[in-house]
């Protein structure tokens, strides 16, 4: 299960990028903390996943947001995975504090933190942007550390979830896209050193069953139940690991999903 974090902006600076006319969607005005809203959800669940989808980085600081996630992977008895992101909006950035400057470099000290704090006991980390001096942290139940996520748009960002994620989360990206997107992040694992097919790729599908089809400009997963069901399989063949369904409240879906035959999970998520 993923849920997902969000400010409400009503900046003529900052437009939301999927409407026409830029602005947030009503169901955006109500948004609860995804990790505490995620605990709740753990203590009334005992196998399904519980994902970010995501957290922006600039918004935390490593230790205190480690050692939350750490207490979500304990009371769920190890079933946290870390999604990361670096933020879009300059309006959440103000409201946050937080600067766009940078955000990059502090996104990899962040991870090398977060990743020292979750493995080593006692922790002690010092860079540019993060100091945690020498302390004892509690600790996640999975190890090295809890599965850790990034989505990633720009060449830089995906040589990031290459060099220092156990996987990549593209939504909203056209299937031609997403297929080349995926061809480069294995190139820069491989050029990391790392074993391109141990990466992950998990796939945000925004659900929009229609009765009608859509022409060929439709997006990913929108359109007729056959168009849906034919971007399933498409998907599975670029080699996603998984497929998690966003469906947004106050919309009524008619979903039939098939058996999900080989390697490839399948799961719904997140209906609010």
């Amino acid at each position: 299960m993923g849920c997902r974090p969000a400010f409400v902006s009503g900046s003529a600076q900052d437009k939301y990028r999927v409407t026409p006319d830029g602005s947030l969607p009503n169901f955006y005005k109500r948004v609860l903390d995804p990790v505490e809203a995620l605990t709740f959800v753990a203590a009334h669940t005992s196998r399904i996943g519980l994902g970010t989808g995501v957290l922006n980085i600039p918004f935390y600081n490593p230790v205190t947001l480690a050692r939350r996630l750490t207490t979500l992977d304990i009371l769920s008895n190890g079933r946290l995975r870390a999604g990361f992101g670096l933020g879009w909006s300059a309006d959440e950035f103000e409201a946050a504090g937080a600067n766009q400057k940078a955000r990059g470099a502090r996104a990899d000290e962040f991870l090398a933190a977060l990743k020292t704090i979750w493995s080593e006991d006692p922790v002690e980390f010092r860079g540019e942007y993060f100091t945690v001096p020498r302390s004892i942290i509690a600790k996640p139940v999975q190890k090295p550390h809890p599965p850790i996520y990034l989505a990633a748009y720009a060449p830089a960002a995906l040589k990031r979830a290459a060099r220092s994620a156990n996987g990549w989360m593209p939504v909203g990206i056209p299937l031609d896209g997403t297929a080349a997107m995926i061809t480069q992040l294995r190139q820069f694992a491989k050029d990391a050193g790392r074993d391109p097919q141990s990466l992950e790729v998990i796939v945000g599908a925004n659900l929009s069953i229609l009765p009608h089809s859509l022409g060929p400009d439709r997006p990913l997963f929108a359109g007729s139940e056959e168009q849906v069901m034919n971007d399933i399989q498409a998907v599975k063949k670029l080699g996603a690991s998984e497929i998690f369904f966003i469906m947004f409240p106050n919309v009524e879906l008619k979903i039939y999903l098939p058996p999900w035959n080989g390697p490839v999970g399948l799961r719904s998520v997140c209906q609010s």
